[in-house]
């Protein structure tokens, strides 16, 4: 993007948090998130310290661990399918409550039970329930929230909690529950057992409590329900088997299902390489532990800034070419790792993958919640959690053998001799297959392949959102007359300080030569509409804006894409969902640089009423978009002479458009 955005970014990042928080059943939801997340951390530490306590055997123990690790992986291998079909095809709010009580229930029987065979046993049905619950919340959370382009944001804050907060506080809770001995002076030889057995039960209350909250405080999560009914009643609801069938030829025959199927593949193998080496590798570099904390904590940094710069660096490249990319330089950066002569060359490189890995774990999420349909959502979430589980864990056990089987040997590389350790080749096969099998998925995912990816990256990187230096400007309102008028005069004051300014053709203009052309004048239907409206749209941009911008042309253009938008949405016959999608087809996800809103209230006129009620419902659409995206937006007060509005929107736009740099090009109005 331009660098009038830069200024804005931290208070549009808060904006947009407090804009999520603010609904009150995602704000639920992610608190149940934390009780489940912190049952998930405290049970993998509880119930490791209560196999020591029942294990009297040193290899038992030692295993512990492992075997606590293994038993919550193995269900995500047979279980998750099953959880995507239930998402897909129940109550999902229902489907969680019976989850969250049998994982408390398990929890509590483990305590109470207090055998190392049950505790196994137990833990191995509690992930069956996680991998029940996990498709059903993920699938549900877009369905919580107002617009398509709060996923992101939500999808982050979903990954700071169970990542970020919830470790923290796990870990914590049970430093805290653990320390009760210590605390009270207690000598007793049976206290350890007593306190691992009391670190379950808590364990087990925090996941009651989540299905309290749930069944009665998120009745939203079963918005879905009328629809399960209806197919059930019309006798159209598939049977298992078959939803499963329907769900595995959507990801095959889907472009971009398949791409993310076939990158989180890459991404999951080159982690587990990296997991079930990292212990020898830090070896190699002649480090030891300290040098395994160290790559630890860059890789958990890197993850970090990862995810918080996604959502800036998809507003300069679309997620369908994000995913891809930055799997593609995970696997670079991994090459890096397998190279690193020193420690500090492999933190930075380590660093680097992850915050690809950071970048494209979030956006896969967002896709997913954004641009998959809700009917096969569930079973998508399904598919992407069983690949995680199977393909991390085999290659995490295959790494370590691989490593063994090529052990430490001596190279000579012109005449020099070089001593290479296992990890080394292993590392570097794991990138070579993420560097491949990114670039397989950004060739399934990408809808824009005229335009090169390359120079695309490094505008990206640069801060433009596409190439050229151009400046796209919108003036956007309720009133056509109004946007007319004042991107008019804003063209004018734009050339009088020295600009290069194509004011584009208006799509109203155009939208109105098609219908003739067509003889479609009487078109009934907002979808008509619509569809027409898209059509002139596109072919503006394609026509005019596009090479406008890329010649470093600033433009101009009336009702670009939020007037029309709030216009059909206000109409009510269309899901917003739906005409975000098709505007983001017919423009190329071109957005404007700046967007310049025109806040007055509707002129009452001496129309009907429900059409003076539409005009209020697309005035207040639109300073809600504003709200949700100020970076981008600058309202102005509307009221008033057009000379005076228009004196308020040069006062502005025109500080703002000086500090980005234009090209002088030859107009083509």
């Amino acid at each position: 993007m331009s660098t009038i955005q830069e200024g804005g970014t931290a208070a549009s990042t808060s904006h947009r948090i407090r804009s999520v928080l603010a609904i009150r059943p995602f704000r639920r939801l992610w608190g149940v998130t934390y009780l489940c997340s912190v049952g998930d951390w405290l049970s993998l530490l509880a119930l490791t310290g209560l196999v020591t306590n029942l294990t009297q055997s040193y290899q038992w123990q030692s295993f512990s661990l492992s075997l606590v690790v293994l038993t919550q992986l193995l269900p995500g291998i047979l279980f998750a399918p099953l959880g995507g079909v239930l998402a897909d095809r129940f109550d999902r709010r229902k489907i969680m409550v019976a989850c969250d009580l049998l994982r408390g229930g398990l929890f509590i029987s483990i305590a109470l039970v207090g055998t190392a065979w049950w505790l196994f046993i137990a833990n191995f049905l509690v992930g069956c329930c996680a991998m029940l619950w996990i498709p059903a919340k993920d699938s549900a959370v877009p369905n919580l929230l107002r617009r398509p382009d709060q996923v992101e944001t939500a999808n982050q804050l979903g990954l700071v909690m169970t990542y970020g907060i919830s470790v923290i506080s796990g870990a914590g809770l049970y430093s805290l529950i653990s320390g009760i001995p210590g605390y009270l002076h207690l000598q007793n030889t049976d206290i350890e057992f007593r306190i691992a057995t009391i670190a379950v039960m808590v364990n087990g209350a925090l996941y009651v409590t989540s299905a309290i909250l749930v069944a009665t405080r998120i009745p939203e999560l079963s918005g879905r329900i009328a629809i399960v009914k209806r197919d059930h009643a019309a006798g159209g609801a598939p049977g298992f088997f078959a939803m499963l069938r329907d769900g595995l030829k959507y990801a095959g025959r889907t472009p971009l299902v398949r791409g993310l199927v076939i990158g989180m593949i890459g991404a999951f193998a080159a982690a587990g390489a990296v997991i079930g080496t990292a212990p020898l590798y830090a070896l190699s570099l002649l480090g030891g532990k300290p040098a395994f904390g160290l790559l630890f904590v860059a890789v958990f940094v890197g993850l970090a800034i990862g995810m918080a710069t996604a959502p800036r660096m998809a507003r300069r490249l679309p997620y369908d070419r994000l995913f891809g990319v930055t799997i593609v330089l995970a696997g670079l950066s991994l090459m890096i790792v397998a190279l690193a002569p020193h420690l500090w060359v492999a933190l930075v490189a380590v660093a680097l993958v992850g915050g690809c890995a950071g970048m494209a774990f979030l956006t896969g999420l967002t896709i997913v919640g954004s641009q998959v349909e809700d009917e096969m959502r569930g079973r998508t979430v399904a598919l992407l959690q069983s690949l995680l589980k199977v393909v991390l864990g085999v290659s995490t056990a295959a790494a370590p053998l691989l490593v063994s089987l090529i052990q430490r040997r001596t190279v000579t590389v012109f005449g020099h001799s070089m001593h290479v350790d296992g990890t080394r080749p292993v590392l570097f096969g794991a990138a070579l297959v993420a560097t491949v099998l990114g670039l397989i998925a950004y060739r399934q995912m990408d809808n824009r392949r005229a335009e090169p990816i390359l120079s695309e990256l490094l505008n990206a990187l640069r801060g433009r959102g596409r190439q050229g230096s151009g400046v796209l400007i919108a003036v956007e309102g309720e009133s056509r007359v109004d946007t007319a008028a004042q991107a008019r005069l804003l063209a004018s004051a734009l050339r009088s300080a020295g600009h290069q300014v194509l004011l584009a053709s208006d799509p109203d203009l155009d939208e109105q030569r098609l219908r003739n052309l067509l003889s479609t004048a009487d078109l009934s239907g907002v979808r008509a509409h619509a569809l027409v409206a898209a059509a002139v749209r596109a072919d503006v941009v394609e026509r005019e804006v596009r090479p406008a911008l890329d010649g470093g042309a600033l433009v101009v253009m009336e009702r670009y894409v939020d007037s029309p938008l709030a216009h059909f949405s206000a109409a009510g016959s269309v899901e917003p969902r739906e005409m975000e999608g098709l505007v983001d087809w017919a423009t190329g996800r071109l957005r404007p640089d700046v967007t310049v809103l025109l806040d007055r209230t509707p002129a009452r006129g001496a129309g009907p009423l429900d059409a003076v009620e539409h005009h209020w419902r697309v005035q207040r659409l639109l300073t809600e978009m504003a709200a949700a995206d100020p970076e981008r937006y600058v309202v102005v007060d509307a009221e008033g002479s057009p000379d005076e509005v228009a004196e308020r929107v040069r006062v502005a736009v025109l500080p703002l458009v000086s500090r980005s740099p234009v090209r002088p090009v030859v107009e083509s109005a």
